[in-house]
């Protein structure tokens, strides 16, 4: 096997195609994580010594599956058996769980080798920002709340992570740091051993280097094939702008126009699609539902120790935004009447295109940046991936986002592999 064969390829492919052992793997991801860390600062903790150890038994063994040796991170509201999981809370501060979460042990029994925790905004939530830095440029944000995951990714420190979504947490930081994430749809993969925040919306993501390996980690979860995959036939994708197109900026559309001009040019479909009427309220009905949840959520904390949370989380629990039971109501049943219309009208396309992101990350003391086109999908239930391949004015990326029915998880994945070769690596727009 050939290290220097592989240095411009992705470590994932370059490992599960042979090109690699998974020792070779970790070590590269060690190296670049002492590199690179320093500046990004993605990582909370490391298990180099036992990560290693691992990889040599992969490399000694039979494939156990998907990710047969493959390094990841853990977005540190994950319990993980062997280091701490800390949500970035002084309240938390050396927590060790007693066993693994859910997501995190099909990660391991699909070959994974875990290679440490990564950094989140505090308890995933409302609360204080990490210090991690978009690996482009660090003037600039990751996103969030999965900052570590997504700037350690597309940083090169590690192929593949653990991250979260309950508005955009999963696709927006994938988008601004350059890598594939994925959400999928809401209940499809477990949330056992992760930190709640609105659980009728908490969502576990992935973000990886490119979307094959997305699709790999997504078996590892139990996200299977349904149908048949696309194959050489063309795609039948819809244009959705939703209701908040005016907000893209000119980035973000040229990035989605230049991906329908490269769909068109190789002989796919693209037609434009209007959505449900109704959908211009989702994202002030997903923001109720949230601030809603996320009251209950923290009541624990809030009595044990106020003083130690961010003011942020102390005011979803005292309701500081004075949201009614009647509004909370109206905006479970207006969602809930409206996802199996999205359902319906996706039906017979392979996916909708969407903006992923208003348009490049905003410089960080500005904050995560807007989820502006997630939350809707995310309240709709609905699994969406970001594809990356494009720069904008600043030499920062932007990706553009694929949306699919409920339970149309794996079919978006083959589909996004088709639009990802297409988009290659687009560079400037």
């Amino acid at each position: 096997m050939s290290a220097e064969a592989s240095l411009n390829e992705p470590l994932g492919e370059a490992l599960l195609g042979g090109d690699l052992t998974a020792e070779q793997a970790v070590l590269r991801c060690l190296a670049r994580i002492e590199e690179t860390d320093g500046a990004t600062r993605s990582f909370v903790s490391l298990r180099a010594d036992q990560a290693l150890a691992e990889a040599r038994a992969r490399d000694a063994g039979p494939s156990l599956g998907p990710l047969h040796g493959v390094p990841f991170a853990v977005k540190d509201i994950f319990d993980t058996e062997d280091l701490p999981t800390e949500f970035n809370s002084p309240m938390y501060q050396g927590f060790q769980p007693a066993r693994d979460a859910a997501a995190v042990a099909l990660l391991r029994a699909a070959g994974g080798v875990f290679l440490g925790k990564v950094t989140t905004v505090e308890l995933a939530s409302f609360g204080a920002l990490p210090e991690t830095r978009n690996p482009h440029n660090v003037e600039f944000t990751p996103g969030g709340s999965s900052a570590g995951s997504a700037a350690a990714v597309g940083g090169g420190e590690v192929p593949l992570a653990l991250a979260s979504q309950t508005a955009g947490s999963t696709i927006r930081p994938a988008s601004f740091c350059g890598a594939a994430g994925f959400k999928p749809t809401w209940g499809r993969v477990p949330v056992e051993g992760m930190k709640p925040f609105a659980p009728s919306l908490d969502t576990v993501g992935l973000i990886a280097e490119d979307s094959g390996l997305l699709l790999r980690a997504a078996q590892a979860c139990g996200i299977v094939h349904e149908a048949e995959p696309p194959g050489n036939r063309p795609l039948r994708i819809g244009f959705y702008r939703t209701p908040h197109y005016l907000e893209a900026e000119q980035e973000t559309v040229f990035a989605l126009e230049k991906t329908i001009h490269l769909l068109r040019s190789a002989g796919h479909h693209v037609e434009d699609v209007i959505g449900p009427p109704g959908a211009e309220r989702l994202n002030d009905w997903q923001d109720t539902i949230m601030h809603g949840e996320a009251r209950t959520s923290y009541l624990a904390e809030h009595a044990r120790a106020p003083a130690l949370l961010h003011p942020g989380v102390r005011d979803v629990v005292n309701n500081a935004l004075g949201i009614t039971f009647a509004e909370l109501r109206e905006a479970y049943d207006q969602v809930a009447a409206l996802r199996p219309q999205f359902d319906a009208a996706m039906a017979g396309f392979d996916a909708w295109l969407t903006p992923a992101v208003p348009g490049e990350p905003p410089r960080f003391e500005l904050g995560n940046g807007l989820a502006t086109f997630n939350r809707l999908f995310t309240a709709l239930w609905l699994p969406c991936v970001a594809l990356p391949g494009f720069r904008g004015p600043y030499g920062l990326p932007v990706g553009v986002q694929l949306v699919a029915p409920r339970f149309a998880d794996s079919h978006l994945l083959d589909t996004a592999q088709v639009v990802e070769a297409l988009i290659g690596n687009e560079s400037d727009l």
